[in-house]
């Protein structure tokens, strides 16, 4: 299995080996031994897409029957098949059949590939009604919901949790909601269940991803239950920490802003979307919010986590986007003071508004606007990183370096460090008796850009 894209990608795609090995099939480590690969592919953003195509292709190379599966395999359906004859094209529809299709595949039989729609279509708008939809035998086949017992693909002590697909919101620049569908929270008992298997795996940090965390629940007639399954799971036996992913920023209420900040067990860090800061051009995005809002934001989380963890992704070049809307970026950057930064620049995606709006940016423009901002950010969170030296740390220890650097130093990340994408934190003095996924007390003695030095304490009560 190759798996792109997001973590949600990642936790689809262990669903897929489970199902697999239900059916009978061995995952190997090896594409040349493999009488199959099947490619998860993402289909966000053009480089994504180009990186997707590059992994199939790619995995022709062994001999193997190749299979797509994914968001560009489900946005593009037959137009993919028809542009890589080279592979299987398989969607969302075929994930709880994955072992009969592969079956289909290596036995020569002819698979059609399904033809692309709009999969917001495929549910009502009312949310009670939707949730009735997505129960009934016809419903649309929603990766990652009903659960069933996934396949670790990872060995590290942290693992993606996911607590609903797709998405309601109409961002200009956006194509997500047309391939993964509306918004669907999967049921807290289902999750629950989920965390606990984890647990039971070795796991000991659980992240909650979606593509949007802070809609959870909404369908299910309840606004606050993320609010109320954050203490569950982190009260799960095993589990020491508990990161929620994807926030959007006008929909952190502040009892859901409360209880990341404050629950015990839970990591005081918010992944918030805020794409840019110009009011002006986030109202072209169809987003909400500006600086100040944002600034505001952030400074209520700090009153209450006065060391939280901040990670945002931003766009550079969006129609119409002018030099005062970068500037405003910047001035929102410089006083945010965030840990971790994403810069992408705007590129056209088919079925979204953007590509009709007037104000297109030249490529050499965007491209300089991404310079800029990127080397800001560079500037501003390794400035961030430096901030923190002589604070009191949480790190979850994942690998012992000790062979490579010396007895007792291990890598970690600390609460406000995202275990794939903020950095890490090296900790010195680690007891003899450490393992990974526990949970170690340190001081933070250096910086090297946005990763941390720190000096181990002490461990962490058992309890937690």
């Amino acid at each position: 299995m190759v798996t792109l894209g997001c973590a949600r990608n990642e936790v689809d795609s262990e669903e897929l080996a489970g199902r697999l090995a239900a059916d009978g099939y061995r995952l190997v480590e090896d594409p040349e031994g493999a009488d199959a690969v099947l490619v998860n592919t993402c289909g966000f953003i053009e480089s994504a897409k180009k990186d997707s195509v590059d992994a199939i292709l790619a995995a022709t190379d062994s001999g193997a029957e190749v299979v797509a599966v994914g968001c560009m395999a489900e946005r593009y359906g037959s137009e993919l098949a028809g542009a890589l004859p080279e592979a299987t094209v398989l969607g969302f529809d075929d994930y709880a059949a994955i072992g009969d299709r592969l079956d289909d595949v290596l036995s020569g039989r002819p698979l059609v590939p399904h033809s692309p729609r709009d999969r917001r279509t495929l549910l009502p708008i009312s949310p009670v009604a939707r949730t009735a939809a997505v129960t009934a035998e016809e419903a649309p086949a929603i990766p990652g919901h009903g659960w069933v017992q996934r396949r670790r693909l990872a060995s590290g002590p942290s693992a993606a949790l996911k607590l609903a697909s797709g998405c309601d919101r109409r961002c200009a620049f956006c194509a997500i909601p047309t391939f993964r569908g509306s918004f669907v929270s999967r049921p807290p008992a289902e999750v629950l269940t989920e965390g606990r298997w984890l647990a039971g795996q070795g796991v000991t940090e659980l992240v909650l991803v979606s593509e949007n965390s802070t809609s959870y629940g909404k369908d299910l007639g309840d606004l606050r239950s993320l609010e109320r399954l954050l203490p569950q799971l982190a009260a799960v036996e095993g589990i020491v920490r508990v990161r929620v992913a994807y926030l959007q920023p006008a929909e952190l209420r502040p009892g859901l802003l409360e209880v990341i900040a404050t629950t015990e067990g839970v990591a005081p860090y918010f992944d918030l979307s805020f794409q840019h800061s110009s009011p002006g051009l986030l109202r072209r995005m169809r987003r909400f919010g500006g600086t100040d809002d944002f600034l505001a934001l952030i400074g209520r989380a700090r009153s209450l986590a006065p060391t939280a963890g901040f990670r945002t992704n931003v766009i550079l070049g969006f129609p119409g986007e002018t030099g005062d809307d970068v500037a405003e970026l910047e001035r929102f950057l410089t006083e945010g003071r965030l840990d971790a930064v994403g810069v992408f620049g705007y590129s056209d995606e088919e079925g979204t508004e953007a590509v009709g709006m007037t104000g297109k940016l030249e490529q050499a423009e965007i491209d300089a606007r991404v310079r800029r901002i990127t080397d800001l950010a560079e500037e501003l969170t390794a400035q961030r990183a430096e901030d923190r030296v002589g604070d009191r740390v949480e790190v979850l220890l994942t690998e012992d370096l000790s062979a490579e650097q010396g007895p007792g130093v291990w890598a970690g990340h600390a609460a406000h460090q995202d275990p794939e994408a903020d950095g890490t934190t090296t900790v010195t003095g680690v007891p003899g008796d450490a393992r990974p996924g526990q949970l170690l007390d340190a001081e933070v003695v250096g910086t090297e850009g946005i990763d941390l030095v720190a000096a181990a304490l002490a461990p962490v009560p058992a309890e937690r």
